[in-house]
C-alpha cells in the first residue's frame, strides 16, 4: 500500500496515540505505524490542527515517541465477495484460523491477512449482457457459495446509471478477475469484480425502498414469539446479570431462527465463551439444510483478551457484513454480544481523549453511537423488487442486572423489542430467563391479540397473588386465587419455559406454537371445580406432567395426536365442559 502522507508519534496513551502530520488527513483514515518489521493498524479518531489522534488495534507496548507513521488515504473498511460465510473473523477481518496457523497458539502483533483467498476460483455465471442498464447494487452475475447462490454485485459507491459494455462467459475466476466493464454517461469505463470493498462506518444504501418491518421473524422460541415477537428486519436487545443465559438464548436463536444468513458478533466476550461457539458450530446440524450450521455463519471474534480498540470495530465490520447479504435479497440475523462491553471500549477511548463524560462517564454520543448502529438494520426493497432483511438482535450486560444504567436505557429508546433477563428466574432454572412481566415489544405477533393479552393478564395476576401469598401465606388465600395461581404456574412451566437439550422442545414452530397457545387458552379458560386447595395443586400437578410429554413429541406424530386426548379428557373430566 502506498502511503499519501506519513507523520510522526509525539505521545502515547495505552492504545491511543497522537501523531504531528503535515500533509491532509481524514477522519476515520487508517494509519500504520511503523515500528522496527512491524506495521501496526490504526485509525484517525480526531483531528486537532496538525496533531491526528488514533486509536491502535495492538498492544502499543514497546512503540517511541518520534516513530514514522504512514496514513493510507482509505478508510476503515472490510472486503466482501465470495468466501465469507463459514468463516471467523477479527474485528479487522482478519481470518482467525489463518493467522492461527501462521502464527500458532499466540497471535503475533501486527500480523494482517487478506479476509478472502486471492487464489481460490468460483465459477462465475453472468446474468446480464452487453447493453443493458445498470446502477449501484444491481445483479450481475452469480456463484455458487455453500447453500446460496452469491450475486456480483456493481460497486455500492457509484452513482447513476451505467452501461454493461462487456461481461464474461461462463468460467472459473478469482475474486481479483474482472468479471465484467460498465461504462458511465461520460465514456468512462469501470471493471467489475466478483469482490469489492465497504467502509463499516457508512451504511450500505444501494437500493430502492426502505419498507416498514411487520411480518413476525419466527425464532421458534415459544415466550419471544408468541408474547414478546421480533420482527424481521426490526430490532431486539436481551439485557440481563452476568450468567441469566444470555448467549445460550442467542445461539439458540442463531440455529433455530427463520433467516438465510447468521453474522454473529462476540464483542468484547469472555474467551471460553467463544471457544465453546467455535466448536459447537462446524457440528451442528442445521434444520433448515441438513448440512453444517456453519455453513449459512459468520463469526466476527473480539474476546476480552484482545485489544480493547478493536471492539468498537468488531461491531461495525459484522453489520456491514450483514447489510452485503441483505443486497442479495436474503434475511440475515445480526446477534451482537455483548454492546455492553462495546460501550465500554467507548467510554476508555473517550477518557483518553480526555471529552467531557456523561452519566458514568460514558461519552455524551453514547445514545447516537448506540442508535446508529441499531438503524443499519431494517427490511428493504432492492431494484430488481426482491426484498432482503438486516435484524438486529444485542445483547446488553448491565452491571448489577440494573436496567437502569445507561446503555440499556440508550438501547431501549430505539430498539423495537426488550427481552429482559431475570436473574430470580434463571436462579429457578426457568429458560429461557426472559422476564414476562417487565418485557415488551412494539411489533406483532401470529398469536391472537385476545388470547396473547389473556396469557399476560393471567401472568400478572398470578405474579401478584405470589406477592401476597408470601405475605399472608397459603391458607391466607382464597381458592378461587389460589387457583389463578396454579394457572399462571401451569402456563409458565409448560409453555415459556423450554427445553434446550431436548430436540423436539427446544424449537418449536409457527404452526406448533399457534396450536398449543390456542390449546391452552381454552384450558386456562375452563371453570374448574376443586374440593379444596390440595386437589387443585394436584390436578394441575398432573397436568404440568402431561403437557411436559407432550411438548416432547414430533409435531402432528399419532402419539402428539393421541396425547392431546388424553389431555382433553382429562381436562373435561373435571371442569364438565363439553
Amino acid at each position: 500500500m502506498t502511503a499519501l502522507s506519513n507523520g510522526r508519534i509525539v505521545k502515547i496513551s495505552g492504545n491511543m496515540v497522537t501523531v504531528i502530520f503535515d500533509s491532509p488527513v481524514m477522519q476515520n483514515e487508517v494509519a500504520y505505524i511503523r515500528h522496527g518489521e512491524e506495521r501496526l493498524k490504526s485509525e484517525i479518531i480526531r483531528v486537532r490542527g496538525n496533531l491526528a489522534e488514533m486509536q491502535v488495534y495492538e498492544a502499543t507496548g514497546g512503540l517511541k515517541i518520534g516513530e514514522e507513521v504512514e496514513f493510507s488515504g482509505e478508510l476503515l473498511s472490510v472486503e466482501l465477495g465470495p468466501g465469507m460465510l463459514g468463516q471467523i473473523f477479527d474485528g479487522l477481518q482478519n481470518p482467525l484460523p489463518e493467522i492461527a496457523r501462521q502464527c500458532g497458539f499466540f497471535l503475533k502483533r501486527g500480523v494482517y491477512i487478506k479476509a478472502l483467498s486471492d487464489t481460490g476460483t468460483w465459477d462465475f455465471t453472468p446474468l446480464v449482457k452487453p447493453g443493458d442498464r445498470v446502477r449501484a447494487g444491481d445483479k450481475i452475475g452469480f456463484v455458487e457459495e455453500k447453500i446460496f447462490k452469491h450475486y456480483c454485485m456493481i460497486p455500492f459507491s457509484l452513482q447513476g446509471n451505467y452501461e454493461v459494455v462487456s461481461i464474461e462467459n461462463s468460467g472459473k475466476f478469482t475474486i481479483h478477475d474482472a468479471v465484467a466493464q460498465i461504462r458511465d454517461l461520460n465514456g468512462k469505463i469501470v471493471p467489475v469484480f466478483l469482490s469489492q470493498k465497504w467502509p463499516v462506518k457508512i451504511p450500505i444504501q444501494a437500493y430502492a425502498e426502505r419498507l416498514k418491518p411487520e411480518e413476525p421473524l419466527v425464532t421458534k422460541m415459544r415466550l419471544i414469539d408468541s408474547l414478546f415477537p421480533v420482527a424481521r428486519g426490526g430490532t431486539y436487545c436481551i439485557p440481563g446479570p452476568f450468567g441469566a443465559g444470555k448467549t445460550v438464548l442467542q445461539q439458540l436463536i442463531s440455529r433455530h431462527a427463520d433467516v438465510d444468513v447468521v453474522v454473529i458478533a462476540a464483542c468484547g466476550e469472555r474467551a471460553g465463551e467463544i471457544v465453546e461457539t467455535l466448536r459447537t458450530f462446524p457440528s451442528i446440524v442445521d434444520p433448515r439444510t441438513n448440512r453444517p450450521l456453519s455453513d449459512r455463519t459468520v463469526i466476527i471474534c473480539n474476546t476480552s483478551s484482545m485489544p480493547v480498540a478493536a471492539r468498537e470495530s468488531s461491531v461495525y465490520t459484522a453489520v456491514t457484513i450483514a447489510e452485503y447479504y441483505r443486497q442479495m435479497g436474503l434475511d440475515v440475523l445480526l446477534l451482537a454480544d455483548s454492546t455492553s462491553r462495546w460501550a465500554q471500549a467507548m467510554r476508555e477511548m473517550s477518557g483518553r481523549l480526555e471529552e467531557i463524560p456523561g452519566e458514568e462517564a460514558f461519552p455524551a454520543y453514547l445514545e447516537s453511537r448506540i442508535s446508529s448502529f441499531y438503524e443499519r438494520a431494517g427490511l428493504v426493497r432492492l431494484h430488481d423488487s426482491s426484498t432482503g432483511s438486516v435484524t438486529i438482535g444485542g445483547a446488553v450486560s448491565p452491571a448489577g442486572g440494573n436496567f437502569e444504567e445507561p446503555v440499556t436505557q440508550a438501547t431501549l429508546k430505539v430498539v423495537g423489542a426488550f427481552h429482559g433477563l431475570s436473574r430470580n428466574r434463571s436462579d429457578a432454572r426457568r429458560y429461557p430467563a426472559i422476564d414476562p412481566l417487565i418485557s415488551w415489544s412494539k411489533y406483532k405477533s401470529f398469536i391472537d391479540e385476545k388470547q396473547k393479552e389473556r396469557g399476560h393478564e393471567i401472568l400478572r395476576k398470578g405474579f401478584d397473588i405470589a406477592q401476597m401469598m408470601k405475605v399472608v401465606g397459603e391458607e391466607g388465600t382464597s381458592l378461587s386465587d389460589y387457583v389463578d395461581y396454579l394457572k399462571a404456574e401451569f402456563f409458565d412451566f409448560v409453555y415459556l419455559q423450554q427445553n434446550a437439550f431436548d430436540p423436539v422442545d427446544e424449537a418449536t414452530s409457527k404452526e406448533r406454537q399457534i396450536y398449543i397457545f390456542d390449546f391452552i387458552y381454552r384450558v386456562m379458560e375452563s371453570e374448574f371445580i376443586f374440593e379444596d386447595k390440595d386437589a387443585a395443586l394436584h390436578f394441575f400437578q398432573q397436568l404440568r406432567q402431561l403437557f411436559k410429554g407432550w411438548n416432547s413429541l414430533p409435531w402432528q406424530s399419532d402419539e402428539f395426536k393421541g396425547t392431546e386426548k388424553e389431555i382433553s379428557a382429562f381436562v373435561i373430566g373435571r371442569s364438565g365442559n363439553d
